[in-house]
């Protein structure tokens, strides 16, 4: 994954299982912090190695631009992202872009919301939910392990 500096703007390349680490930056040595926000994930293959590598737990919404309930249940996402930064990742998938991954996992309605821990789903759910919810979801996941 590719992160910019917030002091340099340089690029900085990230492995998928440092993503939720505090890192510096290449270039100035600035701190980099953990991601904070959902990763728009552009293909299966990055979708497969950050769910693989990741040490915590990694939320996934499964999206579509057209779903209503996904656009309102959107800015829940971000913020759960931002509560749960350096505790877990929180990965969008859109099923328009994506749909063979959307089947693999069979997703049939959307907003649907799995929660991945060491690589297997530990939760499935569908419909659109609060932000204190998809955190509660997470944190079962961390304390299961």
């Amino acid at each position: 994954m590719l992160r910019s500096c917030p002091s340099c703007g340089a690029t900085n390349r990230i492995p998928p299982h440092r993503l939720a680490d505090h890192g510096k930056c290449g270039r100035c040595k600035a701190a980099l912090p953990p991601v904070d926000g959902p990763i728009d994930v552009p293909d299966a293959a990055t979708f497969d190695a950050i769910v693989a590598a990741s040490a915590v737990p990694v939320l996934v919404d499964f999206w579509a631009a057209w779903c209503g309930p996904c656009r309102m249940v959107a800015p829940e996402v971000a913020r759960a992202a931002r509560e749960l930064a350096g505790r877990a990742l929180v990965l969008k998938v859109d099923t328009e872009r994506l749909p063979a991954l959307a089947q693999r996992y069979r997703i049939s309605g959307i907003p649907a919301f799995l929660v991945f821990r060491h690589g297997r789903v530990a939760l499935q759910q569908a419909g659109a939910v609060r932000h204190t919810e998809l955190i509660r979801w997470v944190e079962q996941a961390r304390a299961a392990a």
